[in-house]
């Protein structure tokens, strides 16, 4: 039952031949066996002692005619930057934070609650989501260890959302949450085999959770199907006070894209394809070819090449704009945290981790914060200058421009390569990604399983302009339909190579 869909577990709820108390357990029950032991993938860092309580009140609400949607006792994970008021810790991985519980939900455990999902716990990620050191290891955190790709264990799960990617390919949980500034969600649900979905900035809410950078930030679902990730994509949706991003989407914002799935989608389709994200990886390359003339006999029209540029233009400005707002962000997120004994600023969290560097900082250091913390306001010319520079090459001369010219409904690239060795010496070493020019301009990008080098999953990358959430998802949901790429991992030590 552990490995069902969504779809499957509400039908066999409504059948009366599965409770969510059953499912909740069975669930524990594998992290247990996977997770804590056997492969020891060590993707969840925090289980929640009030799981199978809530599972039984969802089940008491069903059998009482109350069903509060498709998540209704469906067990779900989320990543250890998401605050829950509750038993559960929030932390971002750190030590600096251990024993931290926050005052108050995040907007999007209050959206997830609501529509009844069974909080199994918190998943492992790359420490403070992979904004600490330029030498970090992906899925690596000093108070959760490393997580390790479920397909080849030796692997890296890259990051930050590591935990959310390897705990869903592994089928310790029905659905997960992510979050991405750049990457976050798409690098490991690549690695891992799954599907994730980076929304338009604005269509989840922030607020509540351990921030990067406001112009960036957000997070996504993660799921073994499309279907997963658009039921759940529906429950974390909506507007929240607390995040003015959020509450001028209007109509822009839904809380049902499972209707979207249309296995008819691609036909009549345009699709761009950006072979500059090309060329990295011989072997990607060909599943990517597999994929593209899978889509043509799907009915698509390919328009290949196009040309989107990459993010050569801005990496500096996005460096830089993701520096200004980190140390304004975090300090904001830190000085309103619960009284505790937990650093307030970003300066002091830089001392706490040299006064305990042997427990934080074995492997790597804090370089970035300390970048950061030179920084001065968001008021200074550069940062200004910088962000203006990244939404003008990455939306108007790039994305929305590409688009346009070339008349498309979504723009088709490689994810990334095959997943890397952990190296806690050295640090990740990624190929390639296209993850940039949706991260920076703000607009949705989907990643769904295409193909598997040496047992290594890779997927292939749909992305468009803001908002279009749904016709992207139905795109996505097409090609999954007619290629089946999708495989459960098979836990293997290594493969030498």
């Amino acid at each position: 039952m552990t490995s069902w869909s969504v779809a499957d577990i509400q039908r066999q709820m409504r059948a009366g031949q599965l409770s969510a108390r059953a499912l909740t357990e069975a669930y524990l029950q594998r992290i247990g066996e996977i997770d804590r032991s056997g492969p020891a993938i060590n993707s969840v860092i925090e289980l929640n002692p009030q799981a199978v309580e809530q599972a039984a009140r969802l089940d008491a609400e069903r059998s009482a005619g109350v069903v509060r949607g498709p998540l209704h006792g469906v067990p779900v994970l989320i990543k250890d930057n998401i605050d829950t008021a509750d038993a559960l810790q929030t932390t971002a991985g750190s030590l600096a934070l251990e024993g931290h519980v926050a005052a108050r939900d995040a907007h999007v455990v209050e959206r997830m609650r609501a529509a009844g999902v069974v909080l199994l716990g918190k998943t492992n990620l790359s420490e403070w989501a992979n904004f600490r050191s330029t030498r970090s290891t992906s899925g690596w955190s000093s108070r959760g260890g490393q997580t390790r790709n479920p397909h080849v264990l030796d692997r890296s799960p890259c990051g930050s959302s590591s935990g959310s990617g390897a705990a869903v390919a592994a089928q310790l949980c029905a659905v997960a949450v992510g979050t991405e500034t750049d990457g976050s969600v798409v690098c490991p649900s690549n690695s891992n085999g799954i599907v994730g979905i980076k929304p338009t900035l604005g269509l989840v809410s922030r607020s509540g959770i351990i921030p990067i950078a406001h112009s960036q930030d957000t997070a996504g679902p993660m799921a073994r199907s499309v279907a997963d990730a658009a039921a759940l994509l529906g429950a974390m949706a909506g507007a929240d006070r607390r995040d003015p991003a959020t509450t001028a989407t209007g109509r822009n914002v839904q809380t049902d894209y499972v209707r979207y799935l249309d296995e008819g989608a691609v036909k009549g389709s345009r699709l761009g394809i950006a072979r500059n994200f090309f060329g990295f990886d011989h072997r990607v390359d060909a599943v990517m070819e597999e994929s593209i003339a899978a889509l043509r006999h799907l009915g698509a029209e390919i328009i290949d090449p196009i040309d989107l540029p990459t993010s050569s233009g801005y990496d500096n400005s996005e460096y830089e704009v993701l520096l200004y707002e980190f140390k304004a962000d975090l300090n904001a997120y830190l000085a309103d945290m619960q009284s505790g004994p937990w650093p307030r600023s970003l300066a002091a969290l830089i001392a706490y981790n040299e006064a305990n560097a042997a427990r934080i900082m074995p492997y790597f250091g804090q370089e970035i914060f300390l970048q950061a913390q030179e920084k001065g306001p968001l008021s200074d010319v550069a940062y200004r200058d910088a962000l203006a520079n990244n939404r003008r090459l990455s939306r108007e001369e790039g994305i929305d421009g590409a688009l346009a010219k070339y008349r498309l409904d979504a723009i088709v690239a490689p994810t990334g390569g095959p997943a890397w060795s952990i190296d806690l010496v050295n640090g990740d070493h990624f190929g390639g990604s296209c993850s940039s020019p949706a991260a920076v301009s703000g607009y949705p990008h989907i990643t769904v399983p295409a193909g598997f080098i040496h047992e290594l999953p890779v997927g292939i990358s749909f992305f468009a302009g803001a908002w279009s959430e749904s016709k992207l998802i139905a795109l996505a949901y097409a090609f999954e339909q007619a290629t089946q790429v999708f495989r459960a991992p098979r836990f293997i030590p290594s493969i030498g190579l």
